[in-house]
């Protein structure tokens, strides 16, 4: 429960979401000054690269492009800041997926410098928000870090996000699937928010999370279905406003709760790095709803939405064994090392989630029949 009667609301200064909107780049970071530095995801790094010489070629600015290896890490951090120190660099620009953005995240806050985020995909919310999710170089889970103060800007090119793999976005929709669920388990619970210190919720935060669970229910098929025929329609566009800005937004100003405990959980498994954090988090949706005993209607529309686009409801969709070692395992990395499942509003014990993550596999397991 919150300490503090008083509400508390943060977000980007800016959010620009549109097609080509990444070719207006240097409009946007020559504002900060001349000397721009990027991080780029590994595998999009050759094409993007060469993109950004003819944006910046023509102008005053001078940029540089640094490739991401890999993971959020304090590995990372120091190779990434003393290049971008080396270079003299006015502002920072992280480009791709949640973990090259997260790293720019730490490195801004770290040395003070201006950020601006663009995603290559809509595959998590982590692009609004002023927290970053730390690894090991090796991939597990470490600790989620608050920082003092959000991005500049969050640019969506759409273009860009539409050519990203359909998985990604499916991912992505996971991610945001959480956020109306741990919202209102934090609205039960009265738990504090991430802004700053902690605060309770604004209403504009929990009418945020409703919205973004909405426009999943209402448009997140028909997007999926839209992309694999090579199209960005209307309803890609609403759920890429959904994945990013609604939960983004809805997460950090009312919190997480199970879901994200859940996937701290099963970064454990090494047999789960290979999914992406909205899968991982989308399992744990359904153990979310199991753990709170959601009614039956509830669980019918949720897991019919997943099942429909693809989403992970069972262990082995993310290529885990049902096994009590496995499970104990996950239950007492949700349930003991990691609070953020606490703020369900009741009681939880390492068992009570070691028990809802089978009654999840089984559940996920019927609506997969």
């Amino acid at each position: 429960m919150t300490t503090t009667s008083t509400r508390a609301f943060a977000c980007p200064l800016k959010y620009i979401q549109g097609p080509g909107e990444f070719d207006n780049l240097e409009r946007y970071t020559s504002g900060f000054g001349p000397k721009v530095c990027f991080l780029i995801d590994g595998f999009l790094y050759d094409g993007l690269n060469a993109r950004l010489a003819g944006i910046y070629s023509p102008t005053q600015s001078e940029y540089l492009a640094i490739r991401f290896e890999g993971e959020c890490c304090q590995e990372e951090f120091e190779r990434v800041g003393r290049l971008a120190g080396e270079f003299g660099a006015d502002v920072l620009v992280g480009v791709g997926g949640g973990k090259t953005l997260d790293t720019m995240k730490v490195i801004a806050n770290e040395v003070g410098l201006p950020l601006i985020i663009a995603p290559t995909s809509a595959s998590t919310d982590a692009p609004t928000s002023a927290m970053s999710v730390i690894y090991t170089k090796d991939g597990v889970y470490v600790k989620n870090v608050r920082h003092k103060r959000h991005s500049e800007m969050v640019l969506m090119d759409t273009e860009i996000i539409a050519k990203a793999p359909v998985r990604l976005f499916v991912s992505g929709m996971g991610d945001a699937l959480a956020t109306y669920f741990e919202a209102a388990a934090n609205d039960r619970s009265d738990s504090a928010n991430y802004i700053g210190g902690g605060y309770r919720r604004c209403k504009a935060g929990m009418a945020i999370a409703q919205m973004c669970y909405d426009i999943l229910l209402a448009d997140g098929l028909r997007a999926k279905l839209s992309l694999e025929a090579g199209c960005c329609s209307e309803a890609v566009e609403n759920v890429i406003e959904a994945n990013t800005l609604l939960s983004g937004l809805g997460f950090e100003n009312t919190g997480c709760a199970c879901a994200h405990g859940i996937h701290a959980g099963l970064t454990e498994l090494p047999s789960t790095h290979r999914f992406y954090h909205g899968e991982k988090v989308a399992f744990g949706v359904v153990c979310q709803l199991m753990l709170e005993n959601a009614p039956g209607e509830l669980v019918d529309e949720v897991l019919g939405f997943m099942t429909a686009v693809g989403l992970p409801v069972t262990l082995g969709d993310l290529n885990v064994e049902a096994t009590p070692e496995n499970v104990r395992i996950i239950a007492h990395k949700t349930a003991v090392e990691n609070k953020l499942i606490q703020a369900e509003p009741f009681l939880i014990t390492e068992d009570s989630v070691y028990n809802a993550i089978l009654a999840a596999d089984a559940a996920g397991r019927y609506y997969r029949a």
